[in-house]
C-alpha cells in the first residue's frame, strides 16, 4: 500500500511540474500538452530519487559525498529528461499533436534545460536532505508541525547491537562505524517497510519510533523487529564475508503519552519527553539484565489486537525500573516469522 501511494506521489508531482512549465516558460502551448510532458519526463526522474527504479544505482549514488553526488545526479536527471523529452515529443509529433518540424517538437530547447536543471537540483537537494535527517522529521519540520510541543502517543522501538565494543577492540574504531552503518542500513529498510522512522542514533543504538495507530496496525512495530531479524539471518553469509560476525541485537518496545516539541536555534530537531521513552530505555536495559533479546511491555502489547504468525510473547512478570514509581510489566518475545510487507 505504501508503494502505491507513492507512485501516486510521483504521477502527481510530475505532471504538477508539467504544468507549472507550462505557466512559467510555455503559455502558448496546450496545458494538456505540458501535463503530459511532465509526466513522463518526471516518473522516472522521481522514481529513480525515491529508490524505486534502478534501486542499487540509486543506493550507490547516495552513498557518495555531496560533490560528487550532487553533479553526478543532476546530470543522470538531465539525460533522462531529455531522452524521456524526444521520445514524447516524437510521439506527439507522430499524432500530429504538435505541430512544426521534427525537430522543434523532440529536441529539449534551452529553456527545456534549465528548467530541467532547476527541478533536477531541487529535488537532488530535498532528497540529500531526506537522507541527512529522515523524509518525515524534515517534512515535521518545514510546516511546523511540533512548533509548539504536542501531546501524543507513540510507540517506541530501542535496538541496540550486542557485541559492538568487542568489535571494536578486535577491528578498531573505523571499521566498527562501517559495521555499525551496515547494520543501521538494515534496520531502516524494515522501519521504513513497517511504517515507523528513525529518530536518533546513540552509539550503537537506534531510537525507532511509530504514532500509535500506525505502529499497532497489524503488528507492524512487533513484526519489524522480526523482520530485521529475518534480514540478518538471511544475509549471514555477506556479514561473515565481510565481517567476520553476524549481528546480534537487543529490542525494547514500549509505548504511551509523549510530549513532542521542535528544539534548537541553530540547529533544529524533534525531541520527545516523558516518562515513556524514558521507561523504553530502563526496558532496554533490562534485556541485558535478563538476557534477553527481545521484551515489549504489557502496555504496547494491550494495544496489538493480534500478535504476527509464529510469535509468542512468555510473561516476565513487573520489574521496579530505576527513576519510575509505577513497576514495569515486561514480555519476552520470541520468534522469528517470515515477515511480509506492511499494509
Amino acid at each position: 500500500m505504501r508503494t502505491f501511494y507513492a507512485w501516486i506521489w510521483i504521477i502527481l508531482v510530475s505532471t504538477a511540474a508539467g504544468v507549472a512549465y507550462h505557466f512559467l516558460l510555455a503559455r502558448e502551448s496546450v496545458i494538456f500538452v505540458s501535463a503530459i510532458f511532465g509526466l513522463v519526463t518526471g516518473v522516472p526522474i522521481f522514481a529513480f530519487v525515491r529508490g524505486m527504479l534502478l534501486p542499487r544505482l540509486n543506493a550507490w549514488l547516495r552513498s557518495l559525498a555531496f560533490p560528487i553526488y550532487a553533479p553526478t545526479a543532476i546530470c543522470l536527471c538531465v539525460a533522462s529528461i531529455l531522452v524521456s523529452n524526444f521520445a514524447a515529443g516524437t510521439l506527439f509529433w507522430s499524432l500530429g499533436i504538435i505541430r512544426g518540424s521534427f525537430g522543434e517538437a523532440a529536441l529539449a530547447t534551452p529553456e527545456v534545460i534549465a528548467y530541467s536543471l532547476a527541478m533536477s537540483a531541487a529535488l537532488t537537494f530535498f532528497v540529500r536532505m531526506t537522507d541527512l535527517i529522515g523524509h518525515d522529521i524534515l517534512v515535521d519540520l518545514l510546516i511546523g508541525r511540533y512548533h509548539r510541543p504536542v501531546r501524543e502517543d507513540r510507540v517506541f522501538l530501542f535496538i541496540d547491537v550486542a557485541g559492538s565494543t568487542r568489535f571494536a577492540e578486535k577491528f578498531g574504531d573505523l571499521r566498527a562505524q562501517e559495521y555499525l552503518g551496515a547494520f543501521f542500513a538494515t534496520v531502516s529498510e524494515s522501519v521504513h517497510r513497517f511504517r515507523g522512522r528513525i529518530d536518533d542514533y546513540v552509539g550503537d543504538l537506534a531510537i525507532v519510533s511509530w504514532p500509535i495507530q500506525a505502529g499497532v496496525a497489524d503488528a507492524n512495530c512487533i513484526r519489524c523487529v522480526f523482520a530485521i531479524r529475518v534480514q540478518i539471518a538471511d544475509q549471514a553469509a555477506y556479514w561473515r564475508k565481510h565481517f567476520e560476525t553476524v549481528p546480534h541485537f537487543r529490542a525494547a518496545l514500549h509505548c504511551g503519552p509523549i510530549v513532542t516539541a521542535e528544539v534548537g536555534i541553530d540547529k533544529h530537531k524533534i525531541a520527545y519527553f516523558g516518562d515513556t521513552i524514558n521507561a523504553t530505555a530502563r526496558l532496554e536495559g533490562l534485556c541485558r539484565e535478563l538476557d534477553q533479546d527481545f521484551l515489549a511491555s504489557t502496555d504496547i502489547l494491550a494495544r496489538v489486537s493480534q500478535l504476527p504468525e509464529g510469535v509468542s510473547a512468555r510473561d516476565f512478570g513487573s520489574h521496579t525500573v530505576h527513576g519510575r514509581q509505577r513497576a514495569l510489566a515486561i514480555h519476552a518475545m520470541a520468534g522469528p516469522v517470515i515477515a511480509t510487507g506492511a499494509s
